[in-house]
């Protein structure tokens, strides 16, 4: 049984795509479906940067998603591909929206340009932070944050929870930097602080959850798609009308990759294909599920053996 991963930001590098874009008629309509939706050359930020643009929160998401569904287009040009189940680590979850059917990929690469935009509006640039915790468990984490934000006052939470042994965390810069202190003289063995523009997954996000389900409340969801397990929840959602809810609170909830992948495999999958940008999720996976089968599709060089992935699943 298969199931399709999709990552989200981070996983970005300037050239990603083009490969594929050059060989692949799906691809290359999926590029110009997403420069003609936004107004503008999104497949150039992709291919040619430079960098600090693309690493921009606003065109970030916009780029990461169209990457991921022009490679999931060019492994569709060799046959079927048909998943049980698909999820996305944040950002990623409009992806796997789009592989599901659920969402048209046009709504999707407009509405994530929004978002992007939204999410670094919420908060001025220096006030927020987010660090990776490594080698303490969750259930610690969560501790450590519910007593710093109890003692300072301010806002700090976890933000992703990436694998048993790493949780990242994200808040005011203080209370984030405070929670770092905290962990590491409870056991953790690293703190990582993120370069990141704004702290994601965490209540901070509140305004820019509100304008995000203004836009989403203006869009169509089909009623019948593949199952989307969701950052939220971490079960599968079949429900067109749970979706804008889901996408709202999203912003402001913690991912919770950990508990989605067990769900998966829970449910029966036994292949993980992760398609977009860099190999976050796939190194992730190893450390939830060391014996899963994996492959990663992140470009034109991966197509023949993903094939043989997904026709083996």
């Amino acid at each position: 049984m298969l199931a399709l991963l999709f990552p989200g930001q981070g996983s970005q590098e300037v050239g990603m795509g083009r490969d594929v874009f050059e060989g692949s008629q799906a691809a290359r309509d999926i590029f110009a479906r997403a420069d003609n939706a936004l107004g503008f050359e999104i497949s150039r930020y992709c291919f040619e940067g430079p960098d600090d643009e693309l690493r921009r929160t606003e065109i970030q998401q916009p780029a990461l998603l169209t990457t991921s569904i022009a490679l999931l287009g060019a492994l569709g040009e060799s046959g079927p591909v048909e998943p049980a189940f698909v999820a996305g680590h944040s950002l990623g979850e409009y992806s796997a929206l789009v592989a599901s059917g659920a969402m048209a990929f046009e709504d999707a690469v407009r509405v994530v340009h929004a978002r992007g935009r939204y999410m670094q509006e919420a908060v001025a640039e220096g006030i927020g932070a987010m660090a990776a915790i490594l080698g303490s468990a969750a259930e610690e984490i969560d501790r450590v944050c519910e007593a710093v934000a109890n003692e300072t006052g301010q806002v700090v939470s976890p933000a992703n929870y990436n694998s048993p042994q790493q949780t990242v965390i994200a808040g005011e810069s203080a209370a984030v930097a405070a929670a770092c202190e905290e962990a590491l003289q409870k056991g953790a063995k690293k703190v990582v602080e993120l370069p990141v523009s704004a702290p994601f997954h965490c209540a901070l996000m509140a305004p820019a959850a509100e304008k995000l389900r203004t836009e989403i409340d203006q869009m169509t969801f089909q009623t019948s798609f593949t199952p989307v397990v969701t950052n939220v929840e971490a079960v599968p959602n079949r429900e067109a009308t749970r979706i804008p809810g889901l996408l709202e609170t999203q912003v402001t909830a913690p991912v919770r990759f950990t508990e989605m992948v067990t769900c998966l495999k829970a449910e029966g999958v036994t292949h993980f294909l992760e398609v977009g940008a860099g190999r976050v999720l796939s190194g992730l996976l190893a450390r939830i599920e060391r014996r899963s089968k994996r492959e990663n599709l992140s470009a034109a060089s991966d197509l023949e053996n993903a094939r043989k992935f997904v026709d083996d699943a």
